[in-house]
């Protein structure tokens, strides 16, 4: 790598279009910075929207079609909806190093993120994987733009984005992955479970650099972690959280109930 920061770096995944670039360019910073390569986090500001390849088309969350677990048709639109997620997830964990350096952040926080973004791509790879062994690739179908919307709400403050992001969007996977799996193994396939089930268990760890990094920021502002979450969550995600909850996974991820309970829809 001739990158010279781990900026510099985040922002060329993040204006990379090709995916399977991404991943190779992702796998490659994570080394470096892992073994002494890339040495200084620097300042390189991050793109506004992360490069893309022209398809798949983006639509409306609304204009979405359902999701289905049936088939290799359904678990086709599944994979794919799951693979752009993924494919999200990536830039958004190269977005968080890049975009606040400013705050003086300890190399933890960079490892912490540098991590996540490796075991994205490793996601993606596997479901764009499964998507050709069916005959199928991504870029197929639609999908919706959801993920970067929640990022460009919150690029303003790093607890605004740990708060929604982790702590909410990757949280609601621990509660909705194993019904997907029980759903997928009911109906015969054995291929999609094993690859949900690694990504469950990532996004357990990916829960848990939120809640820290949050708890961690909290305490620097000298606020309390639980109301600071309330407010930004208020503030960034009014519509409140939706149930029921993997009470067993996020204590794993050492998310305490009582910050996301009382944000229950009712």
């Amino acid at each position: 790598m001739t990158t010279r920061t781990l900026a510099e770096a985040a922002t060329a995944v993040l204006t990379t279009p090709d995916p399977a670039e991404k991943c190779r360019l992702t796998r490659a910073i994570a080394a470096d910075w892992a073994e002494g390569r890339i040495v200084e986090v620097g300042a390189c500001p991050p793109p506004d929207r992360p490069a893309r390849p022209e398809k798949p088309r983006l639509l409306p969350f609304k204009d979405m079609p359902r999701r289905s677990y049936g088939g290799d048709r359904g678990r086709i639109s599944l994979i794919h909806a799951l693979a752009h997620i993924e494919l999200n997830a990536i830039d958004l964990g190269w977005d968080i190093v890049a975009r606040f350096t400013s705050h003086e952040l300890p190399r933890r926080f960079y490892d912490d993120w540098v991590r996540v973004a490796l075991d994205e791509a490793r996601h993606f790879e596997m479901l764009d994987d499964l998507l050709n062994r069916l005959g199928s690739r991504y870029g197929d179908l639609p999908a919706h733009d959801g993920l970067w919307q929640a990022a460009e709400k919150t690029a303003d403050d790093p607890m605004a984005r740990l708060a929604v992001v982790p702590m909410t969007l990757e949280a609601r996977g621990l509660d909705t992955t194993p019904a997907t799996i029980d759903k997928l193994s009911r109906n015969g396939d054995t291929l999609t479970p094993p690859a949900l089930e690694i990504i469950f268990n990532d996004e357990i760890h990916h829960v848990a650099a939120g809640v820290r990094w949050f708890t961690f920021l909290a305490e620097r502002r000298n606020q309390d972690a639980g109301t600071a979450f309330h407010a930004w969550m208020n503030d960034r995600y009014p519509a409140g959280l939706k149930p029921p909850f993997n009470h067993d996974a996020r204590a794993k991820a050492r998310f305490p109930r009582h910050w996301y309970e009382t944000l229950a829809r009712k």
